[in-house]
């Protein structure tokens, strides 16, 4: 049994998946109170299912709020310990992404906008057969973003913002959800549990003086 924990975003959602079937699941829309909703949610989950002790756990990375992906991250991996079992992480993006194909077969393609700092958009483009991201995760401004994405379906919290920019299009509005979890290809659920900040750090070293990384922020950030 896999627990699939999702706090990156608004959203604070929780799901029990086997064999690729969701079996229990639990959601909210909590804001930035996901510190406090998160633990009570995995456990009330794990007690409508009998007192399991999940095989494997699976964090959305981000990108999306700095502190709820820490909150998921964080819980996941003190868990994945505390159980001895692995931990894996997914992407936000294509969680939406997944979702959005699932909701309509019939759609090839489509992008996923989420609001991310300073007035950006985090952006990328999906393939439904096979499922695939069809370029790398970027931050932009709504206008950028706008010259850049051609899909007529844009999903996501920030998916209005894109569309009006653009002036066409269908924005549908749409946070990840760790039930969705199940609708991802396996590529896509085998990511480190390390963030996805998709954009640069705001902080900016003295001059003269390197910039203090850790190796999941380099790797996440070239990402």
């Amino acid at each position: 049994m896999l627990l699939a924990i999702d706090t990156a975003t608004a959203a604070c959602s929780v799901a029990l998946i086997e064999d690729g079937t969701v079996r229990r699941s639990a959601r909210a829309i909590v804001g930035r109170g996901h510190a406090e909703r998160l633990v009570p949610m995995i456990a009330a989950l794990l007690a409508e299912a009998g007192g399991i002790t999940p095989d494997a756990i699976l964090v959305d990375c981000g990108p999306g709020s700095f502190t709820g992906v820490r909150v998921g991250l964080a819980a996941a991996i003190g868990l994945g310990m505390g159980w001895g079992v692995p931990v894996a992480g997914c992407s936000s993006m294509a969680l939406i992404a997944a979702a959005r194909f699932a909701a309509d077969p019939a759609l090839d393609h489509c992008a996923v906008a989420l609001t991310g700092g300073h007035g950006e958009l985090f952006v990328q483009r999906y393939a439904a057969r096979p499922f695939a991201a069809l370029g790398e995760l970027v931050s932009l401004a709504p206008a950028a973003a706008a010259a850049v994405v051609a899909d007529e379906i844009v999903a996501g919290s920030g998916a209005a913002a894109l569309v009006a920019a653009r002036g066409s299009g269908e924005a549908i509005d749409a946070l990840p959800d760790a039930a969705d979890a199940a609708l991802l290809a396996p590529g896509f659920r085998d990511l480190a549990p390390r963030p996805i900040y998709g954009r640069a750090p705001d902080a900016r070293p003295a001059a003269g003086k390197p910039a203090a990384t850790t190796p999941a922020d380099t790797e996440t950030r070239a990402a």
